[in-house]
């Protein structure tokens, strides 16, 4: 078998690594391109969103005006009815805010399995070493 010559390994080399940067180049345009398209689709998306909750706002004040306007036909009182709805309102936001504020208290975030865990591990190696 004979070897090829020195130029031709070297200028096969040289390919390979020109090609290899080229497809380096392509690959990267691609990865930005792709980012910039998903990107754009996240934020059209999160606009979409926030529309929503803009309508939904304004749709849950409407609800609440035409819930006034029916307890005040049942208690004859305009003022009456929106101090009761009002308050009923604040009541459900006094509740959920509350039982939010418990549920993001300092102490729930403590990871308490995994102290737990490490305690047992320390406690078991400290057995294994002793005894």
């Amino acid at each position: 078998m004979s070897t090829p010559p020195p130029g031709n390994i070297q200028s096969l080399i040289g390919d390979a690594l020109r090609e290899t940067s080229d497809l380096a180049r392509k690959e990267i345009a691609l990865f930005r391109q792709e980012m910039v398209s998903n990107v754009r689709t996240l934020f059209i998306g999160l606009a979409l969103i926030v529309a929503a909750a803009v309508f939904a706002v304004v749709s849950l004040l409407v609800l609440i005006d035409a819930l006034v306007k029916y307890v005040a036909t049942l208690v004859h009182s305009e003022w009456l009815a929106a101090l009761i709805v009002g308050g009923s309102f604040l009541f459900v936001a006094l509740i959920l805010g509350f039982i939010g504020a418990r549920a993001m208290s300092l102490s729930n975030l403590a990871p308490t399995r995994t102290t737990r865990q490490v305690r047992q591990d320390a406690r078991a190696l400290s057995e294994r070493v002793s005894g």
